[in-house]
């Protein structure tokens, strides 16, 4: 881009209530009802890049305009004249693998999470020598090219797959076609080291990028609670994350539970290349009816893990979503021998830890336990928080001794 063309740069203006002190002090987005809009405004390209100004025209900084969205601005850098060349993706790629390179001795991480890396609303999980990316934004969609050979160059992977499924594309007016965008797509799952199991990631056909990774220390601290002759339940198991950490912690038997038979068949399959067959057992079915079935059968384990998928995706879904995470406790409780553990996960952002801890405790007080809150967790390193931004906190895990 020439320097006339960066300073023909559409302009976006604040409206005189709006937060323009939070904006210079790092939060990343401007709401569409916090812009002045007039027909030039709207007729800004998706992904187009803008300098936002407060009321008074005084610039604040580069951002990504997006008119279908209610995120109407990403903000992208505080240097209102930067270019989005090959060098500008190199130096914040090459930040964020230095982080990873600190935390992990393998080349399995997230490798880019958002805003916290620089880079909003843009996903890259990485799996050895292929990376998975999720462009949930607009911007991203349209500077996708220089973005992957930034990738390429930085990381030395052979592989880039582009995932476009979920409902941030779909709220940015993006589709959902997913891609090869570098070299072949693996034929058949990766198997993914992590705690002393080994997962089965289905980067083509799995949900989101093919594994969670966020979980990883949560799983560290549920492995750390079993011994020998434990028996464990991972509710919402996916690909077996807490129940096959729990087995390479020592325990004696696993049980996971999903509704999704292929998840499940991963899970199998991860338990396989661990050696854990013979203390291996899936379940496929509603969790809700799970529970139930097994307080009805009087089951009981020393670990009980409860990882559900967003309850609160959004603030008007956050009554529901507590009474939710409350139901789910109360048929958790009883499942877990006295003196055992329950673990009650969130990855609802809208659900702040406050309440999403007093509705697991209520769950829990609901079904006649007593309980001692013993630990809580959050995502892995390899997803850091935006300090600025509540959103970037998503994940929760409480930990009960009951």
């Amino acid at each position: 881009m020439t320097q006339n063309a960066v300073k023909d740069r559409p302009r976006v203006r604040l409206k005189p209530k709006a937060n323009a002190r939070g904006l210079r002090h790092g939060f990343p987005w401007v709401y569409a009802n916090d812009i002045v809009t007039d027909r030039r405004t709207r007729k800004i390209a998706a992904g187009a890049l803008a300098v936002l100004e407060d009321d008074k025209r005084t610039p604040i900084a580069l951002v990504a305009v997006n008119p279908e969205s209610k995120i109407m601005c990403r903000v992208l850098d505080r240097d209102i004249d930067a270019q989005l060349t090959v060098d500008w993706f190199e130096t914040r790629l090459s930040r964020a693998l230095a982080l990873r390179a600190c935390l992990f001795d393998t080349h399995y991480y997230r490798l880019v999470h958002a805003e916290a890396d620089g880079f909003p609303g843009v996903i890259i999980d990485r799996f050895g020598d292929a990376c998975v990316i999720q462009p949930n934004a607009a911007w991203a969609e349209a500077h996708l090219d220089v973005l992957i050979d930034a990738l390429v160059k930085v990381t030395g992977v052979t592989t880039v797959l582009k995932n476009a499924s979920g409902r941030t594309r779909g709220l940015e007016g993006l589709d959902d076609l997913s891609l090869i965008l570098r070299g072949a797509a693996p034929d058949a799952p990766l198997p993914v080291p992590m705690n002393g199991a080994t997962y089965m990631a289905d980067l083509t056909g799995g949900q989101k990028t093919g594994l969670f990774y966020d979980q990883r220390p949560n799983h560290a601290f549920a492995a750390g609670l079993v011994h020998s002759g434990a028996h464990v339940l991972d509710m919402f198991s996916h690909v077996g994350g807490f129940g096959l950490a729990m087995l390479a912690g020592g325990a004696k038997h696993a049980l996971c539970v999903d509704g999704s038979a292929p998840a499940l068949e991963l899970a199998t399959q991860g338990a396989d290349a661990s050696g854990f067959a013979d203390r291996f057992q899936t379940r496929q079915g509603d969790a809700f009816g799970v529970l139930t079935q097994l307080g009805e059968e009087g089951a009981q384990f020393d670990v009980v893990i409860c990882d559900p998928p967003a309850f609160a995706p959004s603030r008007q879904a956050l009554d529901a979503g507590l009474r939710a995470y409350e139901r789910i406790a109360r048929l958790a409780a009883p499942l877990v021998k006295p003196g055992g553990y329950l673990g009650l996960c969130s990855c609802s952002h809208a659900a702040d830890l406050g309440r999403f801890r007093d509705a697991s405790s209520r769950g829990i007080g609901r079904a006649g336990r007593q309980a001692q809150l013993i630990h809580t967790g959050f995502a892995g390193p390899d997803h850091p928080q935006l300090p600025q931004l509540a959103e970037s906190g998503y994940l929760k895990a409480v930990f009960y001794r009951l």
